[in-house]
């Protein structure tokens, strides 16, 4: 009965010892084309915004708009006060009246032979320059008016009424509402050469869930301090005041696919990143044969690793668990 116990437990231990040394895990890793799909956050922003101005100086005389105003196209949004541009303009008209009297009399003049043919082209002359100064003049009153370019927005107001206002200086600083909405998303460089202009992607905003956008911009340089590409997801078909608000965060789900042929391992197979970021696995050659294999690493993700392969016919069998266990061949 002793013997008999002994041989049982011998048995027991042997057993345990077989299951632990098999304690591991193998997946069949077959090729394909790169495909997956990724979600980032990013910012809602206007893609293009404008600051209005006015040709002319003068002092502030309305302003209809303030920050946070929607407002049409055309729509007049800011004006000076026009009296001494009004006068200009009517005083540059009569010199080129007088101009023109000057040149009709010399041509008179010169078909009765009292005077010549240069007295002539100065006077047309003068009538060419009186023309054009009167033209500035117009153009310059025209331009004491600030019309809305689109239908839009009012970002900044940058001026107060009754100010001495000088060419060039900002007076409200404005978005156009429609077709104007973007997603401004950062990818690393191993995404971003994975996405291209006019790419359909997916958008989740707070308030109206799914929409449809599309990358209307991909940078060939890191645009961050994090050496990350900054693209925009333009919102198709989206206006500012529906429902969307510039600064407000959004997800943005971008489907990847390539023409690379990769082997998606799962991450738990991964034993390490050697110095040239390849990645390092452990691989079944044969029934009792384990090699480490060094390869390219194209992407990853929280549960795969996608590595560069050259064939579709082949096929890995990579160890996912327990490979610390395991003895590998030279």
């Amino acid at each position: 009965m002793k013997h008999i116990l002994c041989y049982f437990f011998l048995s027991i231990t042997c057993t345990s010892f077989l299951a632990s040394a098999q304690n591991y895990e193998i997946a069949q890793v077959s090729v394909s084309p790169y495909e997956k799909s990724f979600t980032r956050a990013g910012k809602v922003a206007f893609k293009r915004t404008a600051n209005l101005s006015f040709k002319s100086s003068g002092y502030l005389d309305e302003l209809s708009a303030d920050e946070g105003d929607f407002f049409s196209s055309k729509q007049r949004l800011a004006s000076l006060n026009t009296e001494e541009l009004k006068a200009l303009k009517n005083t540059r008209y009569i010199a080129l009246l007088q101009a023109k009297k000057d040149r009709k009399r010399i041509q008179q003049l010169l078909a009765k032979k009292l005077t010549t043919e240069q007295a002539l082209e100065l006077a047309q002359t003068k009538v060419e320059t009186q023309r054009e100064a009167y033209q500035i003049a117009y153009y310059n009153l025209e331009k004491a008016e600030i019309y809305a370019p689109f239908n839009g927005v009012v970002l900044a107001r940058h001026a107060e009424l009754a100010e001495f206002q000088t060419p060039g200086k900002p007076i409200l600083t404005v978005a156009a509402i429609d077709n104007n909405l973007v997603v401004k998303v950062s990818l690393t460089s191993r995404e971003v050469v994975f996405v291209k202009q006019g790419q359909e992607v997916k958008v989740r905003l707070p308030n109206l869930g799914q929409v449809d956008g599309v990358i209307s911009k991909v940078p060939v340089i890191s645009n961050t301090a994090g050496q990350l590409y900054l693209i925009e997801v333009l919102l198709k078909s989206m206006s500012a005041g529906g429902g969307v608000v510039a600064g407000q965060l959004a997800q943005v789900e971008i489907d990847v696919a390539s023409d690379k042929l990769v082997y998606k391992v799962p991450l738990s197979a991964l034993i390490e990143i050697d110095e040239l970021g390849n990645a390092i696995l452990l691989t079944k050659v044969s029934d009792e044969r384990f090699i480490h294999q060094s390869f390219t690493v194209l992407n990853m993700d929280n549960q795969f690793l996608y590595l560069n392969a050259n064939s579709q016919n082949d096929t890995l069998d990579v160890v996912t668990t327990g490979w610390q266990q395991l003895k590998v061949s030279e």
